[in-house]
């Protein structure tokens, strides 16, 4: 007869605190880059194009995070969370596009 098979480690709860500092980064950065998007600061190239850069800064932040705590990023911040969070900076990204472009209509 074998060994029954060893049940998979479960995952670490994930603390409120994180997940509070990731979505409030994604909006506040989110924000910043949309309210410049219109100037186009970075060229106009797609490549350059703010929300392009928006998400390479996320990209980089990650990657630090991951470098910095020595795990990886799906089991500080879940995978679902992490795409809702880029979604939440990516509304972020229009809403402080739409109040740029608004803001500067009203002067």
């Amino acid at each position: 007869m074998t060994a029954p098979a060893t049940p998979p480690p479960k995952r670490r709860p994930v603390a409120g605190r994180i997940l509070t500092w990731w979505f409030g980064a994604m909006s506040v950065v989110g924000v910043a880059f949309g309210m410049f998007a219109d100037q186009r600061p970075f060229g106009d190239d797609v490549l350059e194009h703010p929300l392009v850069m928006m998400f390479l800064v996320v990209g980089i932040g990650l990657i630090v995070l991951r470098a910095a705590l020595r795990r990886p990023v799906p089991e500080i911040i879940p995978d679902r969370l992490l795409l809702f969070g880029c979604f939440v900076g990516l509304a972020a990204f229009l809403i402080g596009n739409w109040l740029a472009v608004n803001l500067v209509a009203i002067r």
